[in-house]
């Protein structure tokens, strides 16, 4: 078969009949918080796809803090990577401050989250050495997986008993290599919401001996009594021995960090290839994560508003009948059953027709003849973006039992 027609064939009925394409958003220039509200093709929608947990996205201090940074450095400094000539106090304030905030000795900047995360599990393990992972990882993580040349084995989500089996697996076979055992799991799992079983993963390390990784993604600045992170929500702190967060999600910035104990830190600096090769954080994003930080670590009021909207939203949903599945975060995943052109079809109705966007999601992340639509709460969104949101859904979920989604589609151009 020809490639162009194997790829045809992957981008299934949407991919062959319809175009991809959302258009474009355009953001309005507001001081405060970056409001939720965006016009799209000349439309105003309210969008609940946004990464801004905090509302620091368009936050006065945060845009003052970017400002002065690329004023006093323009955007090209640091010119280098970190370990030759691109590092600056800066950067190394920002490690004290954060390895002191999440709970650990030592932390190290990096470029990117996606990137980084790959980049971690490709310098921390060789080949002699198994992973365990939890089987919904983000991507970011089963791509470090691919680059792993040694064994690794999957465990059920969030299910202790299954990796409880995995890491029996795992020892047999260090016991012969000579090898560690890495397990990786998340704080926060970004499509269902659940938070990972941390501190039940490290009861485990009882029975085996084991290094424990969690992707902090959504948890870090939003889970915890000062948005430390999960880690910190769960009381264990210590059983976490490498963390990764990253500044896209609650920060509303670019950027990651890994955090750990000094020797392991420091073996991140020297040996992180995607680090060791690769341009600093320019300084204007440096300056303004500090602020970032401040803001977070300073204003828990911002978190009260994330989880008060998340909390309306979430019971609101509920008492209309919405299965929301396990999610117990601001993470709000909406569970109804359909086809995947019905799916299309409905969130091309809620775009056009009541003006609220949201992520939608389909098989093959989850199974077939469901429609997960994802909503991420914000600090930004308000108790009235909460009724509005609620009336619309209760109107398509209706639209949807009844079969007119399936006699009714909508033009994607």
């Amino acid at each position: 078969m020809d490639i162009f027609d194997k790829v045809a064939k992957r981008m299934g009925p949407i991919g062959q009949h319809q175009k991809w394409s959302h258009g474009y958003f355009s953001f309005p220039k507001l001081e405060g918080d970056i409001a939720p509200h965006m016009n799209f093709r000349g439309k105003e929608h309210l969008v609940w796809s946004l990464n801004n947990y905090l509302g620091l996205a368009n936050h006065p201090e945060v845009r003052e803090a970017d400002k002065q940074g690329a004023t006093d450095f323009g955007m090209a400094y640091p010119m280098g990577a970190r370990m030759m000539s691109g590092n600056s106090k800066y950067h190394e304030q920002m490690e004290q401050e954060l390895a002191a905030f999440v709970g650990k000795p030592d932390a190290f900047l990096l470029n990117y989250g996606y990137q980084g995360m790959v980049s971690i599990i490709d310098c921390l393990v060789d080949r002699n050495d198994v992973i365990v992972y939890d089987a919904e990882s983000h991507a970011c993580i089963i791509d470090g997986l691919r680059l792993h040349m040694g064994k690794r084995f999957v465990y059920q989500h969030n299910d202790i008993d299954s990796a409880r089996k995995q890491l029996e697996r795992a020892t047999k076979l260090v016991e012969q290599t000579g090898g560690g055992i890495l397990l990786i799991t998340e704080g926060v799992f970004g499509m269902s919401g659940a938070q990972g079983k941390l501190k039940e993963l490290i009861e485990l390390k009882k029975d085996f001996d084991f290094r424990l990784l969690i992707d902090d993604a959504h948890g870090f600045g939003t889970m915890g009594p000062t948005g430390a992170g999960t880690h910190e929500a769960q009381d264990c702190i210590d059983g976490v021995d490498v963390y990764f967060g990253t500044f896209a999600k609650s920060m509303a910035g670019i950027g990651a960090f890994v955090a750990s104990t000094e020797e392991l830190t420091n073996f991140f600096r020297y040996n992180m290839r995607s680090q060791t090769f690769a341009k600093a954080l320019p300084m204007p994003m440096v300056i303004g994560l500090l602020k970032r930080l401040e803001l977070l670590k300073n204003s828990p009021e911002l978190r009260e508003r994330l989880w008060n909207i998340a909390t309306t939203l979430q019971n609101g949903l509920r008492e209309r009948g919405f299965d929301l599945g396990v999610t117990n975060t601001m993470v709000t995943p909406v569970f109804l059953k359909g086809e995947l052109l019905e799916a299309t079809a409905l969130t091309m109705d809620l775009r056009e027709n009541y003006g609220i966007f949201c992520s939608i999601v389909v098989y093959p992340v989850i199974p077939k003849g469901l429609i997960e639509l994802r909503l991420i709460p914000t600090a930004a969104h308000t108790l009235e973006d909460v009724q509005r949101t609620l009336d619309a859904f209760s109107e398509v979920s209706e639209k949807l039992k009844s079969g007119y989604y399936k006699e009714n589609q909508f033009s994607m151009a």
